[in-house]
């Protein structure tokens, strides 16, 4: 049972850092020009990272909630 735990809170952490990283290269991407098209793109792209960003730190705290970073 431990080991389960121990694994579905790896797989959460793994999510917040790929959402992180995610986040980041979308930023990256934004502060280069590249046309109002792109911006907007982008701008849904940072807003749908940001969510999953969420949604993952939310799923690490239902299962382990002494974790907090």
């Amino acid at each position: 049972m431990i080991e389960i735990h121990s694994m579905e809170a790896a797989k959460a952490r793994l999510r917040i850092r790929r959402a992180e990283h995610s986040l980041k290269c979308a930023n990256d991407l934004l502060d280069e020009e590249g046309g109002v098209a792109l911006n907007l793109a982008l701008c849904s792209r940072i807003r749908a990272a940001q969510r999953h960003l969420i949604e993952a730190r939310a799923r690490l705290m239902t299962i382990d909630p002494a974790r907090t970073n």
